[in-house]
């Protein structure tokens, strides 16, 4: 059983930066995949960034430039290290993690970006 726990959200003026960190608890974080997602009401959960378990980095057209992802083994964490960040970009976050076929969730930080 994986456990993720997901933290530094807030609050934050346009132009600013945050940083989310997702700690992940249980066996075979050095193969999991790691993903970041967002979401606002009504709307799907996006796809934000991924990294693989060979430190492989994908992301949205939306955070290129701005949003970068890594992963700390040590640590068992994946960090978002968001700046430039838009009123757009205020959502709900939450990481992901897949082993295999099965798919953790964490339980989600709020990102809120002031014009």
């Amino acid at each position: 059983q994986v456990q993720l726990v997901a933290s530094g959200g807030g609050l934050v003026q346009a132009g600013g930066s945050l940083r989310l960190s997702c700690a992940a608890s249980g066996r075979g974080f050095s193969i999991m995949r790691m993903r970041w997602y967002r979401q606002t009401p009504g709307k799907q959960r996006e796809l934000v960034a991924t990294v693989t378990s060979g430190d492989s980095t994908t992301y949205a057209d939306s955070v290129k430039g701005r949003f970068t992802v890594s992963r700390d083994g040590a640590k068992n964490t994946v960090y978002l290290q968001m700046n430039s960040l838009k009123p757009e970009d205020t959502a709900v976050y939450y990481c992901n993690a897949r082993i295999s076929v099965f798919d953790y969730w964490g339980q989600g930080t709020q990102v809120t970006v002031s014009s």
